[in-house]
């Protein structure tokens, strides 16, 4: 078993925090603000100008001027405000988003990400994945743990990198893996997803980590 891309946006959702200023890239990350929690004072922001996002709408009730950076309809909230996307990049540069929730093609265990481009593949470019990387306080990476039965969280990535030293959390179908980006212990598995056991985790993980469960996880290895 393995947890679905459902339940893994509801684990990203556990990051989030009263207060908080948030970007969700696209892929499972958009799945996030369905999740978070009632009563909880997230705003979501977006690239393409827009701060203050509510949940996707139901079917029937889309506007189709209400989009997202991921061009996906989105639904507005009381306190919705606009921008340019100049506006929303300086809010990205000047540090003022909490938490960055993004996909990725490969991690590895100092943290570097890659998440834009496969050599050989046509591109449009990086977006403003670079930026939100750089500019964000707190990056958390939601992505499956394989593609096509390769490990995604290398010891060294090998496609080309979106940020050096800059993920906090990976979250995958698998589990759930901390990095120590300064203090030098890099990766640390502290949560399995339901019915996965220590061995799937290090049979389909090339990077080193060290493992941290808490008491209710560890009878599962």
């Amino acid at each position: 078993m393995a947890w679905t891309r459902e339940q893994m946006a509801a684990r990203a959702a556990k990051e989030l925090r009263d207060g908080y200023y948030v970007n969700l890239g696209i892929g499972i990350p958009t799945l996030v603000s369905n999740f978070i929690p009632e009563g909880m004072d997230v705003q979501l922001q977006s690239e393409n100008g827009m701060l203050g996002m509510g949940p996707f709408p139901f079917e029937g009730e889309e506007d189709p001027d209400l989009i997202n950076a991921g061009k996906q309809t989105i639904t507005q909230l009381p306190t919705t405000s606009y921008f340019s996307s100049a506006d929303s990049f300086a809010m990205i540069r000047g540090g003022h988003i909490d938490l960055s929730i993004l996909g990725a093609m490969q991690v590895d265990q100092k943290g570097d990400l890659a998440n834009w481009m496969i050599p050989g593949k046509m591109v449009k470019g990086m977006g403003g994945a670079m930026d939100l990387v750089a500019g964000v306080k707190r990056v958390v990476v939601v992505m499956e743990h394989t593609a096509k039965d390769e490990p995604k969280l290398l010891k060294t990535c090998n496609l080309p990198l979106t940020g050096a030293g800059v993920v906090d959390i990976v979250i995958t179908d698998l589990g759930v893996f901390s990095i120590d980006k300064k203090g030098g212990t890099g990766l640390t598995l502290i949560e399995l997803a339901d019915g996965v056991t220590l061995e799937e985790i290090k049979a389909k993980t090339e990077a080193d980590f060290r493992v941290a469960l808490g008491e209710g996880r560890q009878s599962a290895a």
